[in-house]
């Protein structure tokens, strides 16, 4: 079961996110929510279950420098 662990405001920011936290070793998915032709909108980073936990410490962690 994959678990919502951020919402981006755009494309740029949730590949970001992801490239974060596939280099810490997690798996990751992007899906969109709600995505205009800029590439603004709601993108979900999901995670498994059982890796949510730590995909939001390395976050917690990292988030103000993305």
């Amino acid at each position: 079961m994959w678990t919502v662990v951020y919402i981006a405001p755009s494309i740029a920011v949730a590949e970001k996110v992801k490239d974060l936290l596939s280099a810490e070793g997690l798996l990751v998915t992007l899906k969109n929510v709600e995505l205009n032709e800029e590439g603004r909108g709601s993108i979900e980073i999901r995670v498994p279950e059982g890796e949510a936990e730590e995909a939001h410490e390395i976050l917690a962690e990292h988030l103000g420098r993305l």
